[in-house]
């Protein structure tokens, strides 16, 4: 009810504000993101991040990655017939080598790098060699060496090429390979790697629904993989040739999953374990491992955006609602259980045995954007924008060189307990989670500006500047802001040709009304509300929201300012009934932000704090060590521990930094009363 009473009151205020002149219909034209490349940051956020990327995640990430490298090199000699060592059997190591490849791609367009483009370019060369003529590339199966891997009962790749597509990540790793090779496309104009891509996506075309003598026994596979991801990437390859084969090969794999393959099985065989169990179209829930049903539902967004597939919508739009009604963490984090690394019974979201991957949460950006392409509607962005800003950037530290692969909402720490918190890991045997954050940290210039030919949708707030090419000419674009903690994001907006008629659209966040985050999961317990406002040149101006945006639509002149300002008061936030690890507690937030109590800044035990809905909560932001710049919040609490009864305040940070100063106790939800507090 609270929900609704605040929609009606914006709503009746919109329609009594809103000047006609302001709006214009919704384009039917399909969007188009700005590239990375053509948006140059200058913020205090991001940029920071890029440069740290650049200086120490990559280098660092591709040094660990060196393996697959090596397994390249020995494959390409294999294929020569230079004598060398024969690789080492794995599924997926080469997919973490091309990802970090892929962010290096992004960052390339920071500065001009040459030591890093020439590294770049000899790995390029690696590639090049180790791909048969044919166009397949799978080093295991080039040499022979599959038969030594000894995985669910020995078929973790099968004994020859395409023979166990459900789990040999044959296609997967070629997705990830498509998706740099467009990348470094697009940062350097160099084509080598790209027609790499482009002759194993027709080699795979071929021989899964045309047929090839030399694979199959002549038949089509006509099989989708078990780990889906080339489907976007195809789409990918797609947009930066123009080629509509690689669109149409990612739809027909959409088209045959779960119709002319279902594993039988438990576990990782099951046949929802993949989002096998069902034709896509009729899937209505989102079940099984969680990235790869994250890349799939992305993989669809982007074939029905493209193609006007729209049979694909009630599909989508279900599992969407069932993500965000039932199945996410506030932070963004999907898959919540353990063992199958997925979506475990709708509402089981713990704190403390939380799973939460990494490349979930990526995923989850990745979809929740080409949903905002699909369908021009801003709660996709909000999820997205969550995600990222919390469960993604959680993942890995502020030095870049450490990582989360699991994002616990709840962690013990040895002052507590004696056993140290989580942790975070230089690396991982299964490397997909930091190998992942070197690829999707660099991309969220791309993510925020789209267009129509005269639309402009300001979706992610960072400072920036861009040009956009619309219809009736190109228009720049300046952007000012200190966001994701300050309030005020400012716009100078310049037609090249002086004036120009187009609309603006600006992305009110859900944060700025009732709840932190779409769906039916979590609402504010406050009452703490107000209202966001825009001005034009100075002139306060009033627009009605629509889909989450609100729209200038006008005739633009050179240096025209738009100021919006979007209030972020700290808000508590409370999961619905349903939810039973969170009842009686309370997230804090402010703007996109979810913000945990680490035991570093507080006195007490942070398990034992109980806190309540307050007015006096106070923000102040860091200005020394490891979190300097960083908003702490300070709210009125209780401890339940012995000694710690009387009023005092709890120091709180953003998620995204807890683990930065040490392996200590962290908690998200607090409760909301002693009695949950002792019950801890």
């Amino acid at each position: 009810m609270k929900k609704l009473t605040y929609l009606l009151t914006v709503g009746a205020f919109m329609l009594t504000a809103c000047s006609p002149s302001m709006d214009k219909p919704e384009s039917t034209e399909v969007l188009k993101p700005i590239a990375f490349q053509e948006v140059q940051l200058q913020d205090s956020f991001w940029l920071p991040r890029l440069k740290t990327q650049k200086e120490v995640l990559v280098p660092f990430a591709l040094e660990k990655v060196r393996p697959a490298m090596d397994n390249l090199r020995k494959t390409g000699n294999y294929l020569k017939g230079i004598k060398d060592e024969l690789p080492f059997p794995h599924r997926f190591v080469a997919s973490d080598l091309y990802k970090v490849m892929e962010g290096a791609a992004y960052l390339l367009t920071l500065e001009k790098d040459p030591v890093l483009e020439q590294r770049m370019d000899s790995i390029i060369n690696l590639i090049a060699d180790a791909q048969q003529p044919d166009g397949y590339l799978y080093e295991a199966h080039e040499t022979g060496v599959s038969k030594y891997h000894e995985h669910w009962g020995g078929g973790g790749m099968g004994d020859k090429p395409y023979s166990f597509v459900v789990h040999s990540h044959e296609l997967y790793n070629m997705g990830h390979m498509y998706e740099a090779a467009v990348a470094y496309y697009q940062a350097t104009g160099k084509d080598k790697w790209l027609k790499i891509a482009e002759k194993s996506a027709r080699h795979i075309n071929h021989v899964f629904f045309e047929g090839d003598p030399n694979y199959n026994n002549g038949k089509p596979v006509n099989q989708a993989p078990g780990h889906e991801e080339i489907e976007l990437a195809l789409v990918k390859l797609y947009r930066a040739t123009g080629d509509t084969l690689y669109l149409n090969m990612a739809k027909r794999f959409i088209d045959i999953r779960g119709v002319t393959y279902q594993p039988n099985g438990e576990g990782v065989m099951a046949p929802s374990y993949a989002q096998q169990h069902l034709p896509v179209r009729e899937q209505r829930e989102a079940v099984g491992h969680a990235v790869r049903a994250a890349y799939l539902y992305s993989g669809m967004a982007d074939v029905m955006a493209q193609t006007g597939d729209t049979t694909l919508a009630p599909a989508l739009d279900s599992i969407w609602t069932n993500i965000v009604d039932t199945r996410m963490h506030i932070t963004g984090g999907l898959g919540a259980v353990h063992g199958i690394e997925g979506f475990g019974p709708e509402y089981v979201l713990p704190n403390k045995e939380a799973y939460n991957e990494t490349c979930a949460a990526v995923g989850n950006v990745l979809f929740n954007y080409r949903m905002f392409l699909a369908e021009k509607d801003a709660k996709y962005i909000d999820v997205a924008e969550v995600a990222l800003y919390n469960n993604v950037l959680a993942g890995v530290n502020l030095d870049g060189n450490r990582f989360f692969y699991v994002n616990p909402l709840e962690a013990e720490g040895s002052n507590e307990s004696g056993q140290g918190a989580v942790g975070r890991s230089p690396w991982f045997g299964t490397a997909c989670c930091p190998s992942n954050l070197a690829r999707l940290v660099p991309q969220v210039s791309g993510m925020m500006y789209a267009h129509t030919s005269d639309e402009i949708y300001c979706t992610l707030y960072a400072g920036n500047k861009t040009t956009i090419p619309l219809a009736e000419g190109a228009v720049r674009i300046e952007q000012q802001t200190n966001y994701p903690y300050d309030e005020t994001i400012r716009f100078r907006i310049t037609p090249e040709k002086g004036e120009q008629t187009f609309a603006m659209r600006f992305r009110i966040p859900t944060w700025t009304g009732a709840q932190f985050v779409p769906g039916d999961l979590y609402d504010y317990a406050d009452n703490l509300s107000a209202s966001y406002s825009l001005t034009l040149n100075g002139k306060r101006i009033s627009a009605a929201v629509h889909k989450g945006f609100v729209t200038l639509y006008r005739t633009w002149k050179a240096n025209d300012e738009v100021t919006l300002h979007l209030p972020m008061p700290v808000h508590y936030s409370t999961a619905i009934e349903q939810v039973k690890d969170d009842h009686g507690r309370l997230c804090v937030t402010r703007g996109p932000l979810v913000y945990c109590a680490e035991a570093v800044d507080n006195e007490a035990p942070v398990s034992s704090y109980y806190i309540s809905p307050s007015e006096s909560a106070l923000v102040k932001r860091e200005t020394i060590g490891k979190l300097k710049g960083i908003d702490f919040v300070e709210v009125p609490a209780q401890s339940v521990a012995e000694g710690y009864g009387t009023e005092t305040r709890l120091t709180m940070i953003p998620y995204y930094a807890w683990d930065n100063r040490g392996d200590d106790a962290m908690i998200v939800w607090l409760s909301g009363s002693p009695e949950v507090a002792k019950a801890k």
